[in-house]
């Protein structure tokens, strides 16, 4: 099957993907900041950059795409049907990046937290659960 756009047309829609700043990271630091804790944003002294970094805690937040990083059991992370072998491999690599960060996190005495896109939907069990992690 190919492409129902242009490649340029594509490329463009690739390009306004954001990393940062993206909604579901805004309400995560939005419940976070309401529930009273102070974070710094996009931390680059630790692997990855976390989203949210708590350092007085030692405790960091990472708030990931169901499609980008392959949320298991998500139907928002379907490989798509055009160039299946490219996005096989790249979502493989993103998710084997994902576990070397969260391992070299808690290798430097750190705590991660995932907070899937999908989750942001449920704002009361998200804030609990935000509480409970940075105890």
């Amino acid at each position: 099957m190919t492409d129902t756009v242009s490649k340029e047309q594509r490329s463009a829609n690739m390009r306004s993907v954001r990393s940062r700043n993206t909604q579901p990271e805004v309400r995560v630091r939005q419940i976070a900041y309401a529930l009273g804790y102070r974070f710094r944003l996009h931390f680059r002294k630790l692997p990855g950059t976390p989203d949210l970094a708590f350092p007085g805690r030692r405790k960091a937040v990472f708030v990931h795409g169901c499609f980008w990083h392959s949320h298991k059991g998500c139907r928002r992370a379907s490989i798509p049907k055009s160039n299946r072998a490219f996005w096989r491999a790249k979502l493989a690599r993103n998710a084997s990046r994902d576990a070397e960060e969260l391992a070299a996190i808690k290798k430097q005495g750190w705590r991660a937290l995932v907070v899937w896109e999908c989750e942001i939907k449920n704002e009361p069990r998200l804030a609990a659960r935000l509480r409970r992690f940075l105890r």
